[in-house]
């Protein structure tokens, strides 16, 4: 099931990169297997950068983190500079990882980031946790989001049922699930599509937001600041709403090797699309409070819809709908990346074999894609929106803030390595000090779903002696383990790409 890599596939970049692909001979001929050389060209291109950042970040965040925040700050005014703080801390953080994509010209992202500089037990961990928590919780948050939403419509004069909320987003995943085994070209396509969606989404709240403070309502910014104190327990679970939003900057670093002029773009990519996110995020929330009060946002469910149905009249049946396919583009984008992280693991070793296998007509990662399925439907029935948004949060700022450290480690341990794109030092200290400070802090102020992570989290410890370095396992155990990994399923092959 797992296995010690016998020779490494990620210095070379060849298991995201697909360079070469083995054609299985027939089994009835004596025909060698073939290899030809694939090469994924270089084709994301500045433009093409700032809309894959872009179009990864906005997703539900925006439209049911709002609610969180101010509850956690307890004033309008402190929520706004919440939202500042955490874009200006989201993009130190792109910027980290746009040095290390720069000098670290290797797939994975977070996983191959580790691997590099503190080897192969934490980047194990870091695997591991993303397959058993961070990307399970993180599609279960944002798939309940577009389960609300996309019933907003057809309930109007009532409260949604929590189980038919949850029915529809477990259809919503499996459509994501079926979509990125079949196509690659069609999952492209449609987040295309889904990018647009999300502007307009945006817009479609600002523009009237705008009009609203021109008309000079803004009796809410009134003693912006009176309120409820922001207490040291309610400041991390702010933070961790607010760095939710502005989460999927780093799924840039999955395509390092595709982008034209990587030493350029890429930083010039990460600060344009990070400058138009934060300022959207701002003056949509700005937006909501020239029409909401703080106490109608936090009794709100779904605050976007809310504020349409203020303004817009019948119009506002649409927004919710815009919101949905928002939040549907981001399960879209977040599965399509992560599962190739999965891939590149298993052909390192540190994941099932069968991950590593790509279907030979589609050309899809199918099982790295379907074992995503089970692990996110057991997170959606186990907890509600803004627990599994403080469980998901706890593991992936841990990890984040760990490769970062590896940034100032690799620093001093590797001082001549290229870095064609250097950032200040203070901007990954100040970075990963924070993401570690608050991480400590969710400890103390939400210690069951933190504790629950911490200690799942721990588990790829003994897992990872037991599955990759443990050599002499029993002959029962190994075949045990085989079954899982030796048949090969109809039409699907060992492939690097």
């Amino acid at each position: 099931m797992f296995r010690k890599p016998a020779l490494s596939t990620i210095p070379n970049g060849s298991a995201f990169r697909g360079q070469s692909i083995g054609r299985l001979p027939s089994l009835d001929s004596k025909e060698p297997a073939q290899e030809e050389k694939v090469v994924l060209k270089k084709k994301v291109t500045f433009l093409r950068g700032v809309s894959i950042i872009i179009g990864t970040i906005i997703g539900a965040g925006i439209f049911i983190s709002p609610k969180g925040i101010l509850k956690n700050t307890g004033s309008v005014g402190m929520s706004l500079i919440l939202w500042t703080v955490c874009g200006i801390l989201s993009l130190f953080g792109a910027l980290c990882y746009a040095e290390l994509g720069t000098c670290i010209k290797k797939s994975g992202g977070h996983y191959a980031y580790i691997l590099e500089a503190f080897g192969p037990l934490p980047a194990f961990v870091r695997v591991w946790v993303e397959l058993l928590i961070i990307r399970p919780a993180a599609t279960a948050v944002i798939s309940l989001a577009f389960g609300r939403y996309i019933l907003e419509p057809f309930f109007i004069q009532c409260e949604i049922p929590d189980l038919a909320i949850k029915l529809i987003t477990a259809v919503g995943i499996t459509v994501v699930m079926v979509l990125n085994s079949m196509s690659v070209s069609w999952s492209a396509r449609i987040q295309i599509f889904l990018t647009f969606c999300k502007l307009v989404a945006i817009l479609i709240i600002i523009v009237p937001g705008v009009m609203q403070l021109i008309k000079g309502e803004t009796q809410h910014f009134k003693d912006a600041f009176a309120g409820n104190d922001a207490s040291v327990m309610g400041l991390p679970l702010a933070f961790y709403s607010g760095m939710y939003a502005y989460s999927g900057w780093f799924y840039l670093n999955f395509v390092t090797e595709e982008v034209e002029n990587p030493e350029k773009n890429i930083p010039l990519a990460i600060c344009v699309s990070m400058v138009i996110v934060t300022v959207g995020y701002v003056l949509t929330n700005v937006a909501y409070f020239t029409t909401i009060s703080p106490e109608e946002l936090l009794n709100s469910k779904a605050v976007a819809v809310t504020f349409a149905e203020r303004l817009m009249g019948n119009f506002s049946l649409a927004v919710p709908i815009f919101v949905a396919l928002s939040c549907f583009g981001s399960m879209n984008g977040g599965i399509f990346a992560v599962s190739r992280m999965f891939y590149v693991a298993s052909r390192e070793g540190h994941l099932p074999e069968i991950l590593s296998m790509i279907h030979v007509r589609k050309h899809t990662p199918l099982p790295a894609v379907i074992v995503l399925h089970p692990l996110t439907m057991i997170m959606l029935f186990s907890g509600d929106l803004y627990s599994l948004l403080n469980f998901l949060s706890f593991a992936r700022w841990l990890f984040i803030g760990l490769v970062v450290i590896g940034l100032i480690y690799l620093r001093y341990k590797r001082p001549d390595m290229p870095r064609p794109f250097k950032v200040p030092l203070f901007i990954p200290a100040l970075f990963s000090f924070t993401c570690l400070f608050m991480v400590a802090l969710s400890l103390y102020s939400d210690p069951v779903n933190t504790g629950i992570g911490f200690a799942i989290t721990l588990t790829g410890v003994p897992a990872y002696y037991l599955f990759i370095i443990w050599d002499k396992k029993p002959r029962w155990f190994r075949r045990l383990l085989g079954k899982s990994t030796l048949m090969r399923p109809a039409g699907l092959c060992e492939g690097d790409s």
